[in-house]
């Protein structure tokens, strides 16, 4: 076995993260994952309040009172795609060359384990801790996102909870674990477009209404269409479409109805409801007849600075002797559910996110052992 085997094996980072990528969690299933991460917990005092919701498993873990550090996280993950296109079976954790791999090693299993033991270490170090220590897991991030983060805050909220800072372990690193930090996510709006037209044959076009032929004019100009500048911490809007279908299959009948889906990844400048009307305003300009459905699956939020970014920021530097960089690109997260409560400070930091939801999706072990200290560096400057 080789020294970095070795080294990999007796890390309890590791052997946790390997112990729950067996688990096939595909989302929703959390496959025994959060039973795995509970039992650890409450091994440290923590109170446990599960929250299934359908189809998905959810908990709320804390220790201590007063000001509240979260650490978010899911549990699931999403298919492996063709098995036999891996080095390895996905949900077989492999320790080959300082990496490990499996599906959820860096999406985000591999996060997981690095909160729990920083949690571990913290407790043990500091069992009288000044401030609350907390966990909010899901096993519905990957899917559809309903029953998952979004419930547990609507709870949490309800009952005046306060989430003083928030700390979401997914993969936000681009080439070394920390050289990235999201402090801010832009918002995601979907568009259902049906444009109606006549149907019928081709070689009588006077008798039927292409609505493909009408719709070209509309759609160019949405693709052209500048929605704003973007700002200090957020890039311009932008919208690409993502589905275009009409038609029966055949080359000989004109389409009576054309679907255009387009998503729009807006940022601070502009709001979901300026985007819904000038959209509007510009298919009625070309005259199309159509009906158009929305759906809004998160806005956009911002830290722009605070405690919660000064101690992310300060923990990369000790740690990797690197300023992190502050960035809001990417998808959404579940961080978009959490910041609906005013006033909570978000902030990303997790591991290389170059193989997620990729064939041999795998994590550095050497970056989970870093990643593992620097939150509980977090934890000591916070609610210490």
């Amino acid at each position: 076995m080789s020294p970095s085997i070795k080294f990999a094996v007796s890390c309890p980072v590791v052997r946790l993260a390997q112990q729950l990528i067996k688990q096939p969690s595909l989302s929703p299933d959390d496959a025994g994952c959060q039973a795995i991460i509970i039992d650890r917990l409450r091994t440290l005092e923590f109170t446990v309040e599960p929250m299934p919701f359908g189809d998905t498993q959810n908990f709320w873990a804390w220790r201590g009172k007063g000001r509240t550090l979260v650490f978010a996280g899911h549990t699931d993950v999403v298919p492996a795609g063709d098995a036999q296109s891996w080095d390895n079976p996905p949900f077989e954790p492999t320790l080959r060359d300082g990496m490990l791999y499996g599906r959820g090693a860096a999406d985000m299993k591999g996060s997981l384990s690095a909160m729990v033991v920083a949690a571990e270490r913290f407790v043990a170090q500091h069992p009288y801790h000044q401030g609350r220590l907390a966990f909010l897991i899901t096993s519905d991030e990957e899917a559809s996102a309903h029953n998952g983060t979004v419930k547990v805050m609507e709870i949490l909220m309800a009952r005046q909870e306060r989430l003083d800072y928030c700390l979401v372990g997914e993969p936000s690193s681009r080439c070394q674990v920390g050289d990235i930090i999201k402090n801010g996510r832009r918002g995601s709006l979907t568009a259902n477009l049906l444009i109606q037209g006549i149907q019928g044959h081709v070689a009588y076009p006077h008798l039927a209404d292409n609505p493909v032929h009408h719709a070209m004019a509309a759609l160019n100009k949405l693709i052209e269409t500048q929605w704003d500048q973007g700002n200090d911490f957020f890039p311009p809007t932008t919208m690409q479409i993502t589905n275009i279908y009409a038609g029966t299959s055949s080359n000989n009948v004109i389409p009576g109805k054309l679907r255009v889906q387009f998503n729009f990844r807006f940022n601070t400048e502009v709001t979901d409801k300026i985007i819904r009307q000038k959209v509007e305003e510009l298919i009625q300009n070309h005259g199309l007849c159509y009906q158009i459905n929305w759906c809004l699956s998160g806005q956009p939020f911002l830290t722009a600075h605070g405690e919660l970014v000064e101690a992310v920021v300060r923990a990369v530097k000790h740690y990797q002797k690197i300023t992190p960089r502050l960035e809001t690109t990417g998808g959404t997260s579940d961080g978009r559910f959490i910041a609906r409560q005013e006033g909570t400070q978000i902030v990303e930091l997790g591991p290389v996110n170059n193989t997620i939801h990729k064939v041999n999706e795998c994590v550095n072990t050497d970056d989970l052992r870093l990643l593992s200290c620097m939150y509980q560096s977090i934890m000591e400057y916070l609610i210490l």
